[in-house]
């Protein structure tokens, strides 16, 4: 998408939203209640028409070739939305035939999506006497019925028990080996793990697009130890910190792969006792509430 516009009376929601997404890229979009997101979400899907700027999906204009565009992606918006009187079967061939894959295809795909989400077991149920993990799992599974390249899912995860929630993200990993895949999630914590990538959105504009891990800035861990008062970590910093009891804090930062790893090993080697060893790099949720606070000082300032 390029430009992205998009007015509610006299208020601009979506103020130039540009966005790129490639094959194979698992991209979260993140921002706060009124951000723009969900106007934004539902422009890409053609569900809400934009005031400015385009929308291309797999290739094609989704305004000028909507129809097309829209074959070739799958959309799984916020509320599990399926047919409750209907069983899961009978929804997901009624989702095939909607999306036009053909009448001989119909049932293998169906089955295919079934086994896949994890809903076989459930395929003659009634959708509406399932619990709410069950029909996000079964909307899902409508959502890649006809093969798409290209998904756009609102809130995955929402309502998926601890046991589903692993489930799922195997699951999108899976589908993102050969697609293009659009997350939309408030859990901050599950677009750390499912994205390589997170866009973060403020007053309709993007704050921030990058790598998760380049987001979260330096690499950081911070050891509680006794008997040295300092280490040497090629590639990396290290400072130390007396504290109570005889122990000292070691702060370490660096661009390493496994901090923990390397501190542990010096450590043993020099016979140190370790009480305490952690990450301390910036979470995902910091860095979010960081961006939009400095987005709304600025705003204030202007």
């Amino acid at each position: 998408m390029h430009d992205l516009h998009r007015w509610y009376g006299r208020t601009h929601a979506v103020r130039g939203v540009s966005l790129r997404i490639d094959r194979g890229e698992v991209v979260g979009l993140l921002g706060p209640n009124g951000a723009g997101i969900s106007s934004t979400i539902r422009m890409i899907a053609g569900v809400l028409a934009p005031h400015g700027g385009s929308v291309t999906i797999a290739g094609r204009d989704a305004i000028a070739d909507g129809r097309a565009a829209r074959a070739d992606m799958g959309y799984l918006p916020e509320s599990a939305a399926v047919y409750n009187e209907m069983s899961v079967l009978g929804y997901l061939l009624h989702r095939a035939a909607v999306l036009g894959v053909p009448r001989r295809e119909r049932r293998s795909r169906v089955c295919a999506a079934l086994e896949r989400c994890r809903v076989a077991d459930v395929a003659a149920k009634r959708c509406g006497a399932r619990s709410k993990g069950y029909r996000q799992r079964v909307a899902l599974a409508g959502a890649i019925v006809h093969s798409p390249s290209v998904l756009v899912l609102d809130e995955p995860t929402n309502g998926l028990d601890p046991n589903q929630l692993r489930d799922a993200r195997s699951l999108i990993a899976e589908l993102a080996e050969n697609r293009t895949v659009l997350i939309c999630s408030h859990v901050l914590s599950e677009i750390e793990r499912v994205c390589g990538r997170a866009v973060i959105i403020g007053g309709g504009r993007v704050l921030a697009d990058a790598p998760v891990a380049s987001l979260r800035g330096t690499r950081g861990c911070v050891a509680e130890v006794r008997g040295v008062d300092s280490i040497e970590i090629e590639g990396a910093e290290v400072s130390g910190e007396p504290i109570e009891g005889g122990w000292t804090r070691l702060s370490v930062t660096g661009d390493v792969a496994d901090l923990r790893e390397k501190i542990g090993s010096e450590l043993a080697a020099r016979g140190a006792v370790v009480r305490e060893l952690r990450d301390a790099r910036e979470s995902l949720e910091d860095v979010f509430v960081q961006v939009i606070e400095s987005a709304s000082a600025e705003g204030d300032e202007s």
